[in-house]
């Protein structure tokens, strides 16, 4: 493994994302920094930092997934505790921001809870966020700290670039996914189509028609998260119902909650290439899904941040 020299640079990890953040520490050539997150006997959240950060620039790795409450709250208590022991700067790195969908208010008398979160963050003391593929990136201007915004798709594109796929062009599931759809058919030099669907309540969505030309032609679907998979299936049920010849499709955050397996599973979608900004549970580990590691990117972005160098020169 390289070693990083600069001993100011310390990351830790919290329960949302174990695996992911030792593959981070190990790209940038660090141990992990010691701590402890336990809980008391009445469910209460305990951490101990077992090393001295006086001083230091500190990385919290922690996605806000499912259990999305009890992760923010070890996040919260985490970035107290090194702020009250002297921690020089405190980053927190979220691969996944959860809450990101209710970003706006879409109906009378709803939450922003995203701009809340920002709070939260920002009065427990963080100094910077460090998120991927955030939902809306207004959701940047709901922080008053420095966040930077790290993006999927150079990741998902190479994939697909190297399975060499002949015709391809790239779906964005829904009018609000075009500009992600955009960046990757860039990057594949292909041409975009977009799913026009009305959707009657949340977690509920009902396919309209295919913009663009898809016959015959082999389809990417692209959208930033995957939750229930409703939009995605139907989607690709739909794309093959109107001549694609097959479908795949890709997201940066596998949520997957409910009955999304099974509708992936059920689907005419040949394979789903997802990040690990959320760990799969076994459950989830199905043959029709591929997880890609977003590891070295965020390390990257570390070290960049860390040395103050220019984050957005990693995506040029």
């Amino acid at each position: 493994m390289a070693h990083y020299e600069d001993k100011s640079l310390k990351v830790f990890t919290l329960n949302s994302n174990p695996t992911l953040a030792h593959e981070i520490t190990k790209h940038i050539g660090i141990e992990m920094g010691k701590s402890s997150v336990t809980r008391f006997s009445d469910g209460e959240v305990q951490i101990n930092i077992e090393e001295s950060i006086r001083g230091c620039d500190i990385f919290v790795i922690q996605s806000t997934s499912s259990p999305a409450n009890e992760h923010i709250m070890e996040a919260l208590i985490m970035i107290d505790a090194l702020k009250r022991a002297s921690a020089k700067t405190i980053n927190v790195v979220m691969p996944y921001y959860g809450y990101a969908r209710q970003d706006r208010k879409a109906r009378a008398r709803e939450p922003i809870t995203a701009k809340l979160v920002a709070n939260l963050f920002e009065t427990a003391g963080a100094s910077r966020v460090i998120a991927l593929d955030l939902h809306a990136t207004q959701i940047q201007g709901f922080f008053d700290i420095p966040v930077d915004q790290l993006v999927g798709v150079p990741i998902l594109a190479d994939y697909f670039q190297e399975k060499a796929l002949e015709d391809i062009v790239i779906v964005s599931p829904d009018h609000g996914g075009v500009v992600r759809a955009r960046k990757m058919a860039d990057r594949l030099k292909a041409p975009i189509a977009i799913v026009d669907k009305r959707r009657p309540k949340p977690n509920v969505s009902e396919v309209m028609n295919i913009v663009g030309n898809i016959e015959g032609k082999t389809c990417i679907l692209i959208d930033d998260i995957i939750d229930t998979a409703g939009t995605i299936t139907l989607a690709a049920n739909a794309m093959i119902e109107n001549g694609a010849k097959e479908v795949y499709a890709c997201c940066t955050h596998p949520v997957l909650s409910g009955p999304a397996i099974e509708r992936i599973q059920n689907s005419k979608i040949k394979e789903l290439v997802v990040t690990n900004t959320i760990p799969l549970s076994e459950d989830k580990k199905i043959s029709k899904i591929t997880q890609l590691s977003v590891a070295e990117l965020m390390a990257k972005a570390i070290i960049h941040v860390h040395e103050e160098r220019s984050v957005s020169r990693l995506f040029d």
